[in-house]
């Protein structure tokens, strides 16, 4: 016979405890949203004129942040943060989601020009703080992805050289942490290059102005592979590396490279792989060529070219293997989309979702500051590991002599560490 103590059906459940709180590991990135005055931020620069939803949308927009930081990727999911004492410990009103869906359709584009400078504000702020690169280098990873969207009634959604149907939004990360430092909604028919050149002018300026005064460098895909990108990146002194499309002239050129041109590199385990470097574009043009060996070169017996054009010094071996680096800018849409709520676009009003987009970049970006602000950590912690370990643990608040309290489980593995982030967050001194 089974103990009473184990029998999970003798136990009573009852929602009953007003000074529960859920998520209550939340208190570290709304700690540092304090300090950085986002809220208030968002109050003075967000104006919905008198359309609806257009009071105070500071609470509005970081009710969405904790939402997107707590798991939640539909409107809805805010109602989490309405529960017991939860409000407590984020530092604001936390408003319905029928208020939210209200305040996020009453958006034009001139209000997504109004997020981007938030955006801007936030990331400045940010950087003073401790989480900038200061005078260091600084790679910039441009990128488009796919937003998937079902139903045909989502404005501005449709297919595109990806036969999905969706959004098709262009972003800048920064390298080293994942910040998306960048953004811009676009609909589903947009090329990837559509708009690049003067989007990377706006984001070496943005960069620029919010305190990097080091050399940036810029890494891309053959989709952003234009004069135009690259004429921008010289006008502003930045380095670039851009792959290059197999277009007649540069396979010329490939073939043109002589045997002893080509040095090997360790790159496959199950084959082997060469580097060689042409001019092109009055550019150097680094290629790398790559073939199976064994059986399945009996499949694959030729060689496979990748090419890139850059203006970078080095040896053609260290520009190859920084290049393929630019695949980390994957990690940061995977958090943009499993870790801040872009996986899923909720409204049929195309500008409500520009909004989304805009607000699941701020949130990403709050989570990796915390990180790196309060943990020291850049891009070691994933927001799966955070979210469980931080985030998501459970408290009660208190009040005795006029002092509020969260107490968090005891035995909780990782509590020194979240003690010290918080201690590192509330002791950030913002400057303006």
């Amino acid at each position: 016979m089974q103990k009473s103590s184990r029998n999970l059906g003798c136990i009573g459940v009852t929602f009953d405890d007003p000074r529960s709180v859920a998520n209550a590991g939340l208190i570290l990135p709304a700690t540092l949203a304090q300090k950085l005055g986002i809220k208030s931020i968002a109050n003075s620069i967000v104006d919905l004129k008198d359309r609806p939803g257009h009071f105070r949308p500071g609470n509005k927009i970081m009710t969405l942040v904790h939402s997107m930081l707590a798991g939640g990727s539909f409107i809805d999911d805010a109602d989490v943060l309405r529960s017991a004492s939860t409000d407590q410990v984020l530092g604001h009103e936390v408003m319905a989601p029928s208020t939210l869906g209200t305040f996020l359709r009453s958006f034009t584009f001139g209000n997504l020009r109004q997020l981007d400078r938030l955006h801007k504000e936030t990331l400045r702020r940010a950087w003073a703080a401790g989480a900038g690169p200061g005078n260091e280098e600084m790679t910039i990873d441009m990128d488009s992805t796919i937003c998937k969207v079902y139903g045909k009634q989502k404005q501005g959604a449709s297919y595109g050289y990806t036969k999905v149907l969706g959004y098709h939004p262009l972003l800048a990360t920064r390298a080293d942490t994942g910040e998306a430092l960048h953004l811009r909604m676009r609909k589903g028919s947009a090329g990837s290059a559509r708009g690049a050149g003067y989007f990377a002018q706006e984001t070496f300026r943005r960069v620029r102005s919010c305190g990097s005064t080091g050399q940036l460098t810029l890494r891309a895909d053959s989709a952003f592979f234009s004069h135009s990108v690259i004429d921008t990146c010289t006008t502003n002194d930045v380095r670039f590396s851009i792959t290059v499309d197999q277009n007649p002239a540069v396979v010329r050129l490939i073939s043109a490279l002589d045997e002893n041109d080509w040095v090997s590199i360790g790159y496959t385990d199950d084959g082997e792989a060469e580097v060689g470097e042409t001019n092109y574009w009055g550019h150097r043009l680094v290629v790398r060529r790559t073939r199976l060996t064994g059986k399945q070169a009996q499949l694959f017996p030729g060689w496979r070219y990748h090419a890139f054009i850059t203006d970078r010094q080095g040896t053609a071996v260290e520009l190859d293997a920084d290049h393929r680096r630019h695949a980390v800018v994957e990690l940061a849409i995977r958090d943009l989309k499993e870790g801040a709520g872009l996986e899923h676009v909720p409204s049929g009003n195309y500008w409500a979702n520009g909004a989304w987009f805009a607000i699941c970049a701020l949130a990403h970006n709050l989570m990796r500051w915390t990180a790196s602000i309060g943990a020291g950590h850049e891009n070691t912690l994933v927001v799966k590991t955070m979210r469980h370990r931080l985030f998501s643990v459970p408290g009660r608040m208190t009040k005795r002599g006029r002092k509020q309290h969260l107490h968090l489980p005891t035995e909780w593995r990782w509590a020194e560490g979240f003690m010290e982030v918080l201690a590192n967050l509330r002791a950030v001194r913002l400057v303006t």
